[in-house]
């Protein structure tokens, strides 16, 4: 285990260190957020009055893009705890909150947001995976989900939304790895980002009532919460947009081949998608403008795919050679993520042009 650390810049040295085994394997991987946790990571833009240390979505956007500038890997597992404290901070069921929330914060438990599933059904585009078949006052619960990420396998909570078998709305709820019917899958064999522990997880038979309820209504629920979840995935392309750029602006390469108008030109559009980011999470327009959201995430990922670029170019034919890449190769199968993390860029185009058509029709 690493030892205390003193400082969110000792967590950060930390994470860049084993930024290549954590993208490589499991070796480091329940370190994360335990590291993540004691440097106070957590806290950033949750309330005081509940444990935070203040501050905005925003600021916890920030946050995670500082990680992704040296592992990608950890801001995907700091991603997926944030956005899980998130739906307990906008939670009816106080008692769900003061139960878990102190030990997320602190980084003693892991909290995976088993969500994707439940956006894609809020769109359309699928339904959802697990069932809750009604047995007295409480529900039955069985289904999968196919791919969640930071179920640490010393302790995780999960959110996932459930279809009522008697019709009733969809709704949101928590369950921890040791609830009885729940089985983890072996690490899935992902490209990279191995260290995140992701995995599948099967639902037989597992007992669900009011004390694991996020909320009653997932339809209402959702949408409430989709703009911090899309905000702070947002936070990985930009860290990992900002460190291609600095490698490449780095790179004596860079001027020698004129490529500084280029990393200016990349970093400009950078600046200016996280200025609209900031400006419309803290004035809410998030919440009944999703379009304008899905359009910021496809345009990061657009510029993370261009800051790659550009610092293959930088560097040339020296991060084409196993001893001399440097960080890149990492980098490169890095952003190679970013369009396919759900929402896919795929299904935000389709869900535009879904929108495009109603509002012509």
């Amino acid at each position: 285990m690493s030892p205390p650390l003193r400082s969110q810049d000792e967590a950060l040295d930390w994470i860049a260190a084993h930024a290549a085994s954590l993208d490589a394997g499991p070796e480091h991987a329940d370190q994360v957020v335990p590291l993540l946790g004691a440097a106070g990571f957590f806290r950033i833009g949750v309330p005081v009055a509940l444990g935070g240390s203040g501050g905005s979505t925003f600021d916890a956007v920030q946050a995670i893009a500082r990680v992704a500038e040296r592992s990608l890997t950890a801001a995907f597992v700091f991603w997926g705890q944030r956005c899980f404290i998130g739906y307990l901070l906008d939670s009816d069921n106080a008692a769900l909150r003061q139960r878990w929330l102190p030990a997320l914060l602190e980084g003693e438990v892991a909290g995976a947001t088993g969500l994707s599933n439940a956006m894609k059904f809020l769109s359309g585009i699928e339904s959802l995976q697990v069932l809750a078949t009604p047995e007295g006052e409480a529900w039955r619960l069985d289904g999968q989900l196919p791919w969640v990420t930071n179920l640490r396998r010393a302790g995780y909570l999960v959110a996932a939304a459930v279809e009522p078998t008697d019709g009733a709305p969809a709704a949101v709820v928590a369950f921890t790895g040791d609830t009885p019917g729940i089985t983890r899958s072996d690490d899935l064999q992902l490209l990279a980002l191995r260290g995140s522990n992701t995995a599948a997880i099967r639902i037989e038979g597992v007992a669900s009532g009011a004390a694991e309820l996020i909320h009653a209504d997932a339809r209402v629920f959702l949408p409430r919460v989709r703009p911090a979840f899309l905000g702070l995935q947002c936070g990985m392309s930009i860290g990992l947009a900002r460190a291609s750029l600095a490698a490449a602006s780095h790179s004596g390469s860079a001027a020698r081949a004129g490529l500084q108008g280029r990393v200016a030109a990349i970093e400009a559009g950078l600046d200016e998608a996280v200025a609209e980011l900031e400006a419309g999470l803290a004035d809410g327009r998030f919440a009944t403008q999703a379009a304008l959201l899905f359009r910021i995430r496809i345009r990061l990922a657009g510029l993370v795919r261009q800051a790659v670029d550009l610092e293959l170019d930088a560097t040339g034919g020296r991060a084409y050679l196993v001893a001399s890449t440097g960080d890149f190769a990492r980098r490169w199968l890095e952003a190679a993520f970013v369009p396919v993390v759900t929402p896919s860029l795929t299904q935000l185009h389709g869900e535009l042009e879904r929108q495009a058509a109603l509002q012509a029709a």
